[in-house]
């Protein structure tokens, strides 16, 4: 496969010369009010010209929470305490296939693409083609927090933000308001992992120049659970580096250019013969952000992904792999744009409007029908998808201490020349089939709620809270176009997909009084024309769209289910026991059922395969002046492995820890651990029963350093 990504890293490269991950982000989490979420345009997003910008500008009210993303864990670690959110499959980005990294939320379900939108300064961070997110090169960025709203209909952000939405913010460095300053970073801990990391800012001439960079390679750990790994099995190991680069300018006294490049590459094993996957991309965004009376910012990026991934069929007595399958290159690329505006157009009001436009296109490239080593046959499908919309939201306070939020967007979107042609390698063409242009327009409504019961002081207040809305999301490429393989499962792409479609209702209280507060929220959710992955057959065999299926194996192809129903409900407390230490939980207890007739019939009433029932943490944190550690303990319930209900994932209770110590104010030593019990986390039970594990017990010790 090229290697585009090289020419890439030679633009940004003399930024990053250093640059690798060593940091490992600690994340403190909490519920943030209304009034706090309002102070700042794009919530702190944009880096303002002279402070915060002069106006507030609201976000939609409903169920927000802030993460703060320092040195310690990656960022997929750091949203893992967030109640409810879930990728589809337990392994992170460590051992998972990247397709098997879509994320979602509130039990919504779901396959490779996210039901929630992940943003990062505003640019849809889903792969084009596929709908996964690619955390590693998200961890090469500067992002510095976060703000996870949970439910949909949120307008702004754009379509597909059906369970949520999920911003990453850089970190802020108002222009003139500080000095140059470099942190670099080394690790190094369990299974041979080694990594770097550096990152910094300064001032060229009166731009602000911020870096990032970061780098990590590891044996890996066996997925496979020891009982039952055989001569195939061994270690999955992975090596990835990631970049980039953040230019801020004052173009005048209210006015700033932000401009951001970033790119990454992530080379891996399942632990197989015929596992290797390679992701890698580059991103590149402009933003202009204007603030006074009214406040503004427009939006350009264009997006550059690439993936390959190979698929073998392993014997039952695991010792000898079979290649099946070589998807050597999906070539994926996005552009968007968007442009808003915020202003008081009455007292007591405030009013955003804007437009938004996203194109995607790619296809995938692979090779399969394998006789020994040599591939029979060939593939290549693909197509475009766009959307175009324009969107509103008017935020109110009728009455003291009563604020109303009304938002809603109209979009156009246009799937069009999709195709799917298989060849015999060096022979005749088996089928060139061009798929019908399809187009439509779709609406997205939310209107919210939160009534402050009660105040005394600052620290002392009750909120009642509620929201409805409706939101749709587009098939991605992948789905529509491009089949898979897990193991020795195959599932099958469908062109004729339609639009997932959900409706959904919310209702909450919090109350904060002094040094503690709790926030309970209940939700129920409809999620029509769902897609999943039904099962259709058994291997071993050949099937359409996959090819064969061995022994033990299962054929699947992707369909729009009846619905997928959601009900449920979250909480968060917090309990502050001095200074310097604080105690916090989070729950989220999820009652989802799948609604299906015709070929899907024997769904009707499971669970959605991946989803738990609940998920639980408990984390004691202490915030020292040179001592600071923390503690956490989560719960991950039960769920079902397939969409069939049969195979089940155990539930899983793990622990980690963290201390750090700062030997001065430049340097400081951490150690970390990660499932420090060492449980068993199931995260895949193939058709033959063998279970893949993910997460396994793992320590780091970290040295960082600053120079200023």
């Amino acid at each position: 496969m090229s290697n585009p990504i090289n020419r890439h890293f030679l633009i940004a490269g003399a930024c990053f010369l250093l640059a690798q991950p060593c940091i490992a982000q600690n994340e403190a989490e909490e519920e943030i009010d209304q009034e706090s979420i309002a102070d700042c345009f794009d919530y702190c997003g944009p880096l303002i010209v002279e402070g915060q910008p002069s106006r507030r500008i609201p976000a939609s009210l409903g169920s927000n929470r802030s993460i703060s993303i320092t040195d310690g864990t990656s960022i997929e670690t750091a949203l893992r305490d967030v109640p409810g959110l879930q990728q589809f499959r337990r392994s992170d980005s460590r051992s998972a296939n990247p397709t098997s990294q879509g994320v979602t939320l509130r039990g919504l379900g779901g396959n490779a693409s996210s039901r929630a939108l992940v943003l990062l300064d505003g640019v849809p961070q889903m792969d084009p083609f596929g709908g996964w997110i690619s955390w590693t090169g998200l961890d090469a960025s500067a992002a510095a927090s976060a703000m996870v709203s949970s439910g949909g209909g949120f307008v702004r952000q754009g379509q597909g933000a059906i369970a949520g939405v999920i911003e990453l913010f850089s970190a802020r460095a108002n222009i003139g308001s500080t000095g140059d300053r470099m942190a670099f970073g080394l690790h190094g801990g369990s299974f041979g992992t080694v990594g770097v990391r550096t990152d910094g800012l300064v001032d060229v001439g009166g731009i602000i120049v911020q870096f990032a960079g970061e780098a990590e390679r590891s044996d890996g750990f066996a997925p496979i659970v020891a009982a039952q790994r055989g001569p195939a099995d061994g270690r999955a190991p992975y090596q990835r580096r990631g970049g980039s680069l953040r230019l801020l300018r004052a173009l005048t006294d209210t006015v700033e250019l932000q401009a951001n490049l970033r790119s990454w590459n992530d080379r891996r094993n399942r632990g197989t013969a015929f596992s290797d996957n390679i992701n890698e991309g580059t991103d590149a965004s402009v933003r202009i952000v204007g603030v006074g009376p009214v406040e503004w910012s427009l939006l350009g990026y264009f997006q550059d992904r690439n993936f390959a991934s190979q698929f073998g069929s392993i014997s039952t007595d695991r010792r000898i792999v079979a290649p099946v399958l070589d998807q050597y290159s999906v070539p994926a690329t996005g552009w968007g744009g968007r442009g808003e505006i915020g202003f008081e157009p009455f007292t007591n009001g405030q009013l955003k409007i804007g437009a938004d436009w996203r194109r995607t296109e790619g296809e995938t490239r692979e090779n399969f029908f394998f006789t020994g080593l040599t591939p029979g046959r060939n593939r290549i499908a693909g197509g475009q998808t766009e959307t175009i919309g324009g969107f509103g939201e008017l935020a109110i306070e009728p009455v003291y201490r009563l604020k109303f939020a009304l938002s809603g967007r109209f979009d156009r979107w246009q799937i069009e020349n999709g195709f799917r042609r298989e060849v015999n390698i060096g022979g005749a063409v088996r089928s060139d089939d061009h798929f019908a242009n399809r187009s439509g327009t779709e609406p997205t409504a939310r209107v919210a709620f939160d009534w402050k019961l009660f105040e005394s002081g600052i620290t002392d207040e009750i909120h009642f809270r509620g929201s409805a809305f409706t939101a749709w999301r587009l098939p991605t490429l992948n789905e529509l176009y491009r089949p898979f393989r897990v193991g020795n499962d195959a599932t099958a792409a469908n062109e004729a997909l339609s639009i997932e479609r959900v409706r959904g209702a919310e209702l909450g209280a919090s109350w904060r009084k002094g040094d503690f507060s709790l926030s309970v929220t209940g939700f129920a959710n409809q999620l029509k024309n769902a897609i999943a992955n039904v099962t259709l057959g058994q291997g071993p065999g050949n099937f359409p769209g996959v090819g064969f299926v061995a022994g033990g194996g299962t054929y699947r192809q992707r369909r729009n289910l009846g619905a997928i129903i959601s009900r449920g409900f979250e909480l968060d407390a917090s309990l502050a026991l001095s200074n310097e230490t604080r105690v916090s939980l989070g729950y989220a207890f999820v009652d989802a059922k799948i609604r299906a007739s015709g070929a899907a019939a024997l769904l009707d009433g499971l669970r959605p395969a991946q989803v738990p029932r609940h998920f639980g943490r408990v984390t004691v944190a202490h915030e020292g002046e040179k001592l600071s550690a923390d503690a956490t303990l989560r719960y991950l319930g039960s769920q079902y492995e397939d969409d069939s209900n049969i195979r089940i994932l155990d539930e899983a209770l793990t622990a980690d820890v963290r201390l750090s110590y700062a030997v001065s104010p430049d340097v400081s030593v951490e150690l970390r651990g990660e499932n420090v019990l060492d449980a068993r986390v199931e995260a895949a039970i193939s058709g033959v029963g063998v279970i893949e594990r993910a997460n396994p017990r793992t320590l780091w010790l970290g040295l960082s350093w600053k120079v200023k």
